[in-house]
């Protein structure tokens, strides 16, 4: 049974990492990463078979976890290092000339806990989709988890990916799509109406199933496992999770406008007022 005031508290303390990190170098990602904090909270500290001690490319007999929208690195950078891939206070180089944590993660650094680069939006399923047929061909029964903008699936290539992923039967993949109905240039139906996303998916053939609110805690925790009970039946998973973009920080909540605008000063203290210290901030 997942801890959720555990779950609870270990998100606030990533939010303020993340309000933190694109303060200091007045560069970077809020809106998207501050939404989606329940979701990689519950995936790495409850329902993500992973070894951060011991990271290997392969992953062999663990999960996978694959960032497509890369934008939001510092939730990604943030969680990685709280769950034990790297010293937290490696956070203070996010985005400074020779880190290891870029704006948008990279291979070549050789940062724990990253395997494939991304930010270039469309291209992460596809990457999935690969990694979980390499594992039904290795017999390695575990997961391949993905996570997704709802405004990135504006992009062509993930449509060839949903196509291929059902046809060849690949049961083992759970993607989510952060539908927060904002991307940079404003809401998503104002920019490229995206219709029902659910029943797209559901008529390229895959087990599409909902988090109605993407920052409740419990829900998310409940949504994984039950996505998670849906694989191994010849079809993918595709989770469409509710998201707040800015969720945690009231001034940030619920608009495009901070989809990469940094906090100044006086912005950063209003929204540390708001959260929770609970794990020490690096």
């Amino acid at each position: 049974m997942a801890d959720i005031s555990k779950l609870e508290s270990i998100a606030s303390q990533v939010r303020r990492d993340i309000v933190r990190m694109v303060h200091r170098v007045q560069s970077g990602h809020p809106g998207g990463s501050l939404g989606c904090t329940e979701y990689f909270v519950a995936l790495y500290f409850e329902i993500l078979k992973h070894n951060s001690k011991n990271f290997s490319m392969d992953a062999v007999n663990e999960d996978l976890f694959f960032l497509s929208n890369g934008h939001i690195s510092p939730v990604f950078y943030s969680v990685l290092s709280r769950s034990g891939y790297f010293d937290v206070e490696e956070l203070n180089t996010f985005r400074k000339l020779n880190s290891r944590l870029q704006g948008h993660p990279t291979t070549h650094e050789n940062l724990p806990g990253v395997r494939i680069a991304s930010g270039s939006l469309g291209q992460g399923m596809s990457v999935a989709i690969g990694a979980a047929l390499s594992k039904k061909l290795n017999k390695d029964n575990r997961l391949v988890f993905s996570l997704h903008g709802d405004g990135e699936i504006q992009e062509g290539q993930i449509w060839e990916a949903a196509m291929f992923a059902p046809h060849h039967k690949v049961d083992n993949l759970i993607s989510t799509i952060d539908a927060n109905g904002q991307q940079i240039d404003g809401k998503t139906d104002d920019v490229m109406a995206l219709g029902d996303i659910g029943e797209k998916f559901k008529t390229f053939g895959w087990d599409v199933m909902k988090i109605q609110d993407g920052n409740d805690m419990a829900q998310v925790v409940e949504g994984l496992n039950a996505a998670i009970a849906k694989t191994g039946k010849g079809k993918p998973v595709m989770i469409i999770m509710n998201t707040d973009m800015g969720a945690g920080v009231d001034f940030m909540a619920g608009t495009h406008k901070w989809h990469g605008i940094p906090p100044n000063d006086e912005q950063l203290e209003n929204a540390l007022g708001q959260l929770e210290e609970t794990l020490g901030d690096y």
